[in-house]
């Protein structure tokens, strides 16, 4: 008879990333996982596989959890520029606060330290970004057909500037004490949309 499981695999997996998101994934050791999880070694494979597993299970729950926010404040009805605007400020201010700057964005670490070298990540990144870079391209078109963005502007072009703008605004809010760097670029590239 099989054993029941004596642990809630949904709060041990957002341990987990809460784990990885703070140390990266080339830091966070087995042994690590296991003390911060509370449960045995065995019953983290039987659950999750291996490290490698649950850290693209990890990156998935991130993706999660904080995409649906981007679509709501992008898709609001109305004038779509102030959501743009507003998403942008957004990021760098999150940057910019000393408990964000600490941990940075999970998928804009998970680009530096292992897209290059691990598939998986790199396909779960570039999904994040093509979500983002598609959000972002929809709402200036359709600033552009209500008149909003002015003639000559390229909807994807500028989306795909802003999507570079905000994965450098976490890795420049991650390495930098000075506020105001992001700040100043983020109001800077919002001037592209005037």
């Amino acid at each position: 008879m099989a054993r029941t499981k004596e642990f809630d695999p949904d709060a041990a997996l957002q341990s987990a990333l809460e784990l990885f998101w703070a140390r990266g994934y080339e830091a966070t050791t087995m042994a690590d996982l296991v003390e911060h999880l509370g449960i045995g070694r065995a019953s983290v494979y039987a659950t999750f596989g291996s490290k490698h597993e649950l850290y693209l299970k990890a990156l998935e729950r991130y993706a999660e959890n904080t995409d649906p926010r981007v679509l709501d404040e992008l898709s609001a009805p109305g004038p779509a520029l102030p959501g743009v605007r507003a998403l942008v400020r957004r990021f760098a201010a999150e940057a910019a606060t000393d408990e964000l700057r600490l941990t940075g964005c999970l998928v804009t670490n998970s680009a530096a330290e292992l897209a290059p070298r691990d598939p998986a990540v790199g396909r779960r990144v570039e999904r994040s970004w093509e979500q983002l870079e598609t959000l972002l391209h929809s709402a200036l078109n359709r600033a552009r057909a209500q008149g909003e963005l002015p003639p000559g502007r390229d909807p994807r072009a500028l989306a795909r500037m802003l999507l570079v703008l905000l994965q450098g605004l976490r890795v420049v809010g991650k390495a930098s004490s000075d506020p105001a760097r992001v700040r100043d670029a983020a109001e800077q590239a919002l001037t592209l949309l005037d």
